[in-house]
């Protein structure tokens, strides 16, 4: 039996697997097919890349599922938290980083731990029977080669969503005349003041104006195989949510509410929020704006948006192929394959959405193969907490004949017995939630 975990792919999911084998004492090999194999998303050959948007969402440990699971990692050590506090950038009550400088140090801490060995080039195949352990962490854009070769090992056909990306924008040609600075509620964040993001406010004659350009917008074509997968709603397209009715962006990205023009202390139609992207505060992204709009109609209607009207970008939207399997199906609760238990899969592949539940996965996926490296009996995390919760989902709480993506939630919780009433009832239930994750989770670790 080989002493080594070895590990396929460096992304969320891959790099915090390989931190927590390596901090248990036990070797990996992390495989990574950058740059010698490009995906349509990365822009560079750094680990822990992201991709898509620069926030990993609430840091409310208290009211918020994914904000409970940001402090039920930090409890874990994990190496995702620990880079986010030193590169996070104002983002209201959010916890969002400098992409460029988290990645940066997401390679160093992989570079420099003398347990983990970085290997470049891609794996097409099933792992040969010598690698007697194997996470298999290859996200969203695992390669067409090795999808296949999951799909053939597992009977099950994978299956396979749209991911769009949202455009960036520099700061400096952003109409400061025209939008404010603000947070939703004025509220501060981990790294926020209450003033974390740029708004662009809009009339209803604006907003109107706008809804027409971007629903009769070109986008880019499908190809024939493509064209009945389905989207994640977590990550729909702009022009693709407009499509559902006229006021559906003002119910979601483009909502107005706690937001007062500070110009003239007016309520808007609809707003635009931007927010920082990276640590110098010199790009911002359009919140909620993934598109898969061609780049000239991009400029061209995001341009229609005050503030904006000589905006310059350094990144337009984009929109890329994303892969998951059916874990419920084909994972056991310690996210083996059944087939081949030889093999665990971690991070968005495994049908979690989000860069915070991939790590979460790699977390555990990496605890527990290290567990069994090292002949111990590792327990499962309480299904009362947000990594159990998670875990739980994705491995058989989930109907495996609908089963889709999805963000953690305490929908995916046990219920807890509770006696509040009135408006504040369900906001106070989650935080009663929460509190009973967060002292489950630490009876968990003392026993593990």
């Amino acid at each position: 039996m080989s002493g080594k975990i070895h590990i396929i792919g460096g992304g969320m999911a891959g790099t915090e697997a390989a931190w927590q084998t390596a901090s248990m004492g036990v070797p990996v090999v992390l495989h990574e097919m950058r740059p010698h194999t490009k995906t349509p998303a990365h822009q560079t050959d750094g680990l822990g890349e992201l991709v898509c948007s620069n926030s990993f969402r609430s840091d409310d440990k208290d009211y918020n599922a994914v904000g409970l699971l940001h402090e039920e990692m930090r409890m874990l050590s994990s190496l995702m938290m620990e880079t986010a506090a030193r590169h996070a950038v104002p983002a209201g009550g959010a916890l969002a980083v400098d992409r460029d400088g988290y990645s940066e140090s997401i390679t160093k801490a992989m570079e420099d731990h003398p347990l983990i060995t970085i290997e470049r080039g891609e794996i097409t195949n099933i792992p040969p029977e010598d690698w007697d352990s194997v996470i298999i962490a290859t996200g969203p854009l695992t390669s067409p080669s090795l999808s296949s070769e999951i799909a053939k090992l597992t009977g099950v056909d994978s299956l396979a969503f749209f991911d769009a990306i949202a455009p960036i924008v520099y700061k400096d040609s952003i109409n400061m005349d025209i939008a404010w600075y603000q947070s939703r509620y004025d509220k501060e964040g981990p790294a926020g003041t209450g003033k974390d993001y740029i708004n662009c406010g809009m009339n209803k004659d604006e907003y109107l104006a706008f809804y027409n350009a971007l629903t009769t917008a070109e986008t880019t074509e499908f190809k024939d195989w493509e064209k009945d997968t389905p989207y994640f709603e977590g990550c729909m397209p702009i022009e693709v949510m407009a499509s559902r009715g006229i006021d559906t962006l003002r119910y979601g990205p483009m909502k107005p509410v706690g937001l007062t023009n500070q110009h003239n202390m007016s309520r808007p139609y609809a707003v635009v929020q931007l927010r920082q992207d990276n640590a110098l505060g010199t790009l911002y992204n359009i919140v909620g704006f993934q598109t898969k709009m061609k780049y000239a109609a991009q400029v061209e209607v995001f341009k229609m948006i005050p503030g904006l009207e000589n905006a310059e970008f350094a990144r337009l939207g984009g929109i890329h192929r994303n892969t998951f399997i059916n874990s419920p199906r084909v994972l056991n609760d310690r996210l083996q394959l059944k087939a081949l238990p030889r093999l665990r899969f971690a991070g968005q592949i495994t049908g979690c959405e989000g860069y915070v539940e991939s790590a979460a996965m790699g977390l555990l996926a990496g605890r527990l193969a290290a567990s069994e490296k090292l002949g111990r009996d590792m327990s499962l995390p309480p299904a009362t907490t947000a990594l159990g919760a998670i875990l739980n989902h994705v491995t058989g709480g989930a109907n495996e004949k609908t089963f889709q993506p999805m963000n953690v939630n305490f929908g995916l919780f046990p219920d807890i017995e509770f006696h509040g009433r009135g408006k504040e009832r369900g906001r106070e239930k989650k935080k009663a939630m929460a509190h009973r994750a967060l002292a489950d989770l630490a009876a968990w670790i003392k026993e593990i």
